[in-house]
């Protein structure tokens, strides 16, 4: 019976017992579950079990939009379940495969429902309308669900509406191996009461009951004490009639580590660069002045778990592909929101998106990477956006926002109507300060008023155009901010790429010597060779096709490699920079 069971609906819990920011500890057929309601209304029904020590997340907090665990501080993403964060790793961006297992919920009766392996839908109840209905208090009891339900036939009752009464004549409705309909009558006032048998284990189960018709203020209270009188007897019942039998073997649950959609390796396309997800515009709106919104939808499923800071390649209709940075909140996981600034030197990306897409329009996209990710163990963190600089930065200061944690967002714009995500910056309070309509002397004063007063354990993030950043960097290192405490992203490489030299790349994990001719690049040569190395923005501002130096002298031509990376001479970006020496020896 119960190995049936794992493919029907089972209540796992009371709308009641998601309060507002609490955890529940479900339990059903031997798993145990971590149950909690998000801000937003989704109700999340995850293994409970930290993937880091196994810790109970029924244990964790809930803060509307991420659950964390109690133990090393893991925190875990509404909807998806995606590790968004490891305090032990701060300056680094969880795995994908760092997901929790999640099962399906739906809420119908009052109850929220669950299983292993659903098929079909929740059963319907004749008589059970859906908002007038009273969910009685769960009775856990120590028996199978098979006798829990045999003895609910024999429940006896009183009407809500005469609950003083002793008169009342109870019929069986309707009765299943995992449920019991009974009608209660008494004079003018009837009840039904649908009785559904939640199996925990082989030998325990939960009674989760409910009336039909609203009862209010102390009537209510009245029906309560009154059920839970009545189910407490008949649980001492039932469970000393199990008590004679042999108790059954418990159930063993199969733990599952990585989900096979998870473990999957996607296709490759032909330029190495992959488009694995469909979404479709369901909004686009303008953001700011010459900044477009657009929200992205999957086609099926939930998309993956992101990061402050993550950027996904979006594969447009005109065939080009671009880098746009994902804007959404913590827990904002059931879709993207990204912004388009119209460039006025596009070559076709941007205007593609402002002009031919349109609601309603299907994408592919990239899954998110993230190259700038946000630590969250600062004392202070300072971020510095210039224009559409703001998108990564401002994924971050929501996140630190919902965290409580010490935090300014500087956002500088030639006026307020070049503000983009209103809606969404309005929500930061205090820690939002806009600097409008400077000139480049007055910027360069403001960020040397900003980044004065540099201490342990501060940390700035700069997003914007080019100028602007190399001024920030500059006057950082001016003010004393060390390197390690100065995180920046470029939009795009300006710098002039002299690709006129020739020298060989050594591969040493692949045991393979490439030669690399003037005008190609040592991504491509080692595509042509068949080595699949990943990529996003392919000029040397993303930081995707990173690769560690083992021997020889690298020519960087990259925009992400900070000063001191460049000096020690251990990393390259494949996809613009080259080699000074005759030789480089790679570790790939």
């Amino acid at each position: 019976m119960l190995d049936l069971a794992k493919s029907r609906w089972h209540p796992i819990a009371a709308a009641h017992d998601l309060p507002l920011r609490h955890v529940f500890h479900g339990q059903l057929l031997g798993r145990e579950f971590a149950v909690w309601r998000a801000d937003d209304g989704y109700v999340n029904i995850w293994e409970n079990r930290c993937l880091h020590r196994g810790v109970r997340l029924s244990i964790g907090i809930n803060d509307g939009r991420e659950l964390k665990c109690q133990y090393h501080g893991w925190r875990y993403s509404n909807r998806t379940a995606g590790c968004t964060y490891i305090p032990a790793h701060p300056a680094d961006a969880p795995a994908r495969t760092i997901t929790n297992r999640t099962f399906a919920a739906t809420e119908r009766y009052g109850l929220v429902w669950s299983a292993e392996e659903p098929q079909g839908e929740v059963p319907e109840v004749a008589g059970l309308a859906e908002g007038r209905l009273l969910a009685l208090r769960g009775i856990p009891v120590n028996a199978p669900a098979d006798v829990v339900a045999a003895r609910l036939k024999g429940y006896r009752f009183q009407p809500s509406g005469r609950i003083d009464g002793s008169a009342a004549k109870v019929a069986v409705e309707a009765a299943s191996t995992f449920s019991v309909v009974l009608r209660s009558s008494e004079a003018d006032a009837t009840t039904l009461a649908v009785f559904f048998v939640q199996p925990v284990d082989s030998n325990r189960s939960v009674i989760r009951g409910v009336l039909d018709g609203q009862v209010e203020g102390a009537a209510r209270l009245a029906v309560l004490r009154h059920h839970n009188e009545l189910l407490s007897r008949l649980r001492l019942a039932v469970e000393a009639e199990a008590a004679r039998e042999p108790a059954p073997a418990p159930l063993e649950p199969v733990i599952e580590r990585v989900s096979p959609e998870l473990a999957e390796m996607p296709e490759e396309s032909k330029h190495g660069r992959k488009a694995t997800i469909r979404v479709e515009v369901a909004r686009k709106w303008p953001a700011a002045d010459g900044i477009a919104g657009f929200e992205l939808r999957p086609i099926k499923g939930l998309l993956p778990t992101f990061q402050p800071g993550a950027h996904i390649d979006v594969h447009l209709p005109n065939g080009l592909i671009r880098q746009y940075s994902i804007t959404n909140g913590p827990g904002e996981s059931d879709s993207y929101v990204i912004g388009v600034k119209l460039e006025r030197d596009s070559k076709g990306g941007s205007t593609c998106l402002h002009e031919t897409v349109r609601e309603g329009d299907v994408l592919a996209i990239s899954e998110p990477r993230n190259n700038f990710p946000l630590r969250r163990d600062a004392v202070k963190t300072i971020f510095i956006a210039g224009g559409i600089g703001i998108t990564p930065l401002l994924a971050m200061a929501q996140a630190l926002n919902n965290q409580n944690l010490v935090h300014e967002l500087h956002y500088f714009a030639q006026n307020e109507a070049q503000l983009a995500f209103p809606e969404k910056t309005s929500t930061l309070g205090a820690s939002l300060k806009p600097h409008l309509g400077l000139s480049p002397d007055q910027t360069g004063a403001k960020l040397r008023e900003i980044l004065s007063g540099y201490g342990p354990d501060k940390h700035v993030y700069l997003c914007g155009p080019g100028p602007m950043l190399e001024a920030a960097r500059h006057i950082a290192a001016e003010m004393g901010w060390p390197e390690t405490a100065v995180h920046f992203e470029y939009f795009k490489n300006t710098n002039v790429i002299d690709d006129s030299t020739s020298f060989e790349v050594a591969l040493a994990r692949s045991c393979m010597t490439l030669t690399v001719p003037a005008g190609k690049t040592i991504l491509e040569v080692m595509r042509d060779a068949g080595i699949d190395m990943p990529s996003s923005c392919e000029q040397g501002a993303c930081g995707t096709c990173l690769a560690t130096v083992i021997e020889g002298e690298p020519d960087h031509q990259d925009v992400y490699l900070n000063d001191a990376e460049r000096k020690s001479g251990t990393k390259i970006m494949t996809c613009v920079s080259r080699a000074k020496s005759a030789r480089l020896v790679l570790d790939l």
